[in-house]
């Protein structure tokens, strides 16, 4: 008998069994007693390869992940491990003569001291859930990166977030993506969720409209990745690159279907007609150009013609699908979207979810196999799958 046949992926039960997977693979090895924060890379069965990095988006992310099992009444140790990352953000990651939070470091040292959008919308993220959560000292942090990304990073003349500075704030790039404008919008849901403070709904609401509609009407109706300073489309920036962690070349589908989600995330606050149509079409669209019809999961990247340039699978994208589909179906009440809901938690459950040792794996082939034994590196942390699990959670409770 095939045990997946029992399987329910839609019972809460066992979403929040996935995301306590999740954290008793990380915990307690990756707790950092010696230097502060958090342990970022790991091999499949656990083994530390990598104890020295810290990255602004890893420490953010585990910071989600331990508020996350706070927040669902898991063990008291949950919540000591969020705050336990809260204060080295603001002991370490923190610049405290500049303000801002530096990108990367090694151990206590700074080796990127660059002030990234991307990273301050994940802290800002970590920080509003850990509020959430009852961390101690999270409200303080909140109030000081909306405040930071409101002073550097918004750019009131075209409407969205800028990319990145230098240490004290005097030289900004000229590089614009979409990436950390759609992880902003992550972001200021979650801190309205957090504060009720309607500045936060109201920025989210403006960012998912116009990246979702003016930019992504500039190309063809999916959302491209890279911009210039004027906010045209870059064509060329990173061309055929689509390694690049947080800038990679292409249409990638995963982040139609992360925006698919975000749109029904903010029309549970800020309902318009138009979020819904917008989301359906940009999964849609995602799910017949980029699902593997032979070997199940969703490729990486597309080109501007829209062919496939990136056949490997992400464990992120699988993810995003999970949740975006689950938004879906429980906003149109259809079964279609379950459909699709289902066929990718099932693709998951076969190929992505680690049964032996916890995890999910980072990235397969086409085929689906491993490249390494590597299980996560930073900024992993399996953010993705126990975020979405939480917001099936949230979502079917909305039935």
């Amino acid at each position: 008998m095939n045990a997946e046949k029992t399987l329910n992926f839609k019972d809460k039960e066992y979403l929040k069994e996935q995301i306590f997977d999740i954290l008793s693979f990380y915990y307690p090895r990756c707790i950092d007693k010696k230097n502060g924060g958090y342990i970022n890379g790991f091999l499949r069965d656990g083994t530390i390869m990598d104890e020295e990095t810290k990255h602004l988006v890893g420490t953010s992310r585990f910071i989600y992940i331990f508020s996350l099992g706070a927040l669902l009444d898991g063990p008291e140790w949950c919540k000591k491990a969020a705050h336990h990352g809260l204060q080295f953000l603001e002991n370490y990651h923190r610049d405290k003569e500049n303000n801002g939070y530096f990108f990367e470091l090694e151990n206590q040292e700074v080796i990127d001291s660059s002030k990234q959008a991307y990273g301050h919308a994940f802290a800002l993220l970590a920080s509003s859930i850990a509020l959430q959560a009852g961390i101690p000292g999270a409200k303080e942090v909140v109030n000081n990166l909306f405040s930071i990304t409101e002073q550097y990073f918004y750019d009131s003349e075209y409407g969205y977030y800028m990319e990145e500075w230098n240490e004290d704030w005097t030289k900004s790039s000229s590089y614009r993506g979409q990436n950390a404008n759609m992880h902003m919008c992550e972001a200021l849901l979650t801190a309205f969720e957090a504060t009720g403070d309607k500045k936060y709904i109201n920025r989210a609401y403006h960012l998912a409209k116009r990246v979702t509609g003016e930019l992504a009407e500039q190309t063809g109706g999916m959302v491209w990745e890279h911009f210039k300073e004027d906010w045209k489309p870059d064509w060329e920036y990173n061309k055929m690159d689509t390694k690049d962690e947080f800038r990679p070349y292409g249409f990638v589908p995963g982040h139609q279907v992360e925006w698919s989600k975000l749109l029904l995330w903010l029309d549970r606050h800020k309902s318009e007609p138009w979020m819904l149509s917008r989301s359906k079409e940009l999964f849609l669209t995602a799910w017949k150009r980029a699902w593997d019809q032979s070997f199940g999961g969703m490729y990486y990247s597309l080109s501007p013609e829209g062919t496939v340039i990136d056949h490997d699978k992400n464990y992120w994208v699988m993810a995003e699908i999970i949740a975006a589909s689950a938004l879906l179906a429980t906003k149109t009440g259809g079964d279609s979207f379950w459909n699709y809901y289902n066929e990718t938690f099932s693709y998951c459950n076969k190929h992505f979810i680690d049964h032996t040792y916890g995890a999910w794996y980072p990235l397969l082939s086409e085929q689906n196999k491993p490249y390494s034994e590597e299980k996560s590196s930073a900024p992993k942390t399996d953010y993705h799958p126990a975020s979405a699990c939480y917001q099936v959670m949230r979502a079917l409770s909305f039935l």
